[in-house]
């Protein structure tokens, strides 16, 4: 038996496919843009449609569309699709907020998959950089920043002159040229975000946090960030697994 979980962002989606004993087979890994091309439909189908597949399938999702779309692909199959805000998730975890329906479904999901770490600070880089509170076995919400990504990319959408580029970790505090100061005031500005943010979530409630990094630009910034911490690129889909073992 095969199972399906995946994780639709705004930018980018991943697909896992787990054995009987829920141990990672493989993985895809897509731009969300390209969930609503032909080309992904046929891939989409040629996967999800093979013999021994477990016909309920479980996503978190932060594009609507998206999973609606894919919802939409498996419509004349056997399999459910299910977004796991559909689920009573307070069954695994304490939420401490009065409507967490709010909350995207990848950070519970965070949650949920650190809640073992008891006070934990999940900082994941994506779209937006968020920074999300578990203390206690509870999840207490979070902060939002801008996402690294996308700052960089309408900096460059709003200028007529200013270059694109690559972000790179930087000893140098200012460039010699346009690109290298770009590229420092990026990166030693987010440092002073995420320490910043750091240190006043730590002194807010006088607990020591385990810090999880995880997204696009957690190695880049993990020796930079003043307390220790660790990387883990699969927490969004360990939280996955430990829903559907206990509520699908």
């Amino acid at each position: 038996m095969t199972y399906i979980i995946g994780d639709i962002g705004n930018t980018s989606t991943k697909i896992c496919f787990f054995n009987s004993k829920f141990k990672k087979i493989r993985n895809i890994n897509i731009e969300t843009d390209k969930i609503y091309n032909r080309e992904f439909k046929k891939k989409i189908l040629i996967n999800f449609l093979k013999k021994n597949i477990n016909s309920k399938i479980l996503f978190s999702s932060v594009v609507p569309l998206a999973f609606k779309k894919i919802k939409n692909y498996l419509k004349n199959s056997n399999l459910k699709l299910i977004e796991v805000k559909q689920l009573n998730l307070k069954k695994i975890i304490k939420i401490n907020l009065k409507n967490y329906n709010q909350i995207g479904s990848d950070r519970i999901v965070n949650a949920i998959g650190v809640k073992n770490l008891k006070n934990c600070l999940v900082l994941d880089f994506g779209t937006a950089t968020t920074f999300d509170i578990i203390r206690n076995g509870k999840y207490e919400g979070g902060v939002i920043a801008p996402g690294i990504k996308i700052s960089i990319a309408n900096l460059k959408n709003s200028t007529a002159l200013l270059p694109s580029f690559k972000l790179k970790k930087v000893k140098k505090i200012y460039g010699k040229n346009t690109k290298e100061a770009l590229n420092t005031g990026f990166f030693w500005g987010y440092e002073g975000l995420i320490n910043n943010i750091i240190s006043k979530i730590f002194s807010s409630g006088k607990v020591k946090y385990k810090i999880v990094l995880t997204g696009g630009y957690a190695k880049l910034f993990k020796n930079i960030i003043k307390k220790k911490t660790i990387v883990d690129q699969d927490i969004t889909i360990k939280g996955l697994v430990k829903v559907y073992k206990e509520l699908v």
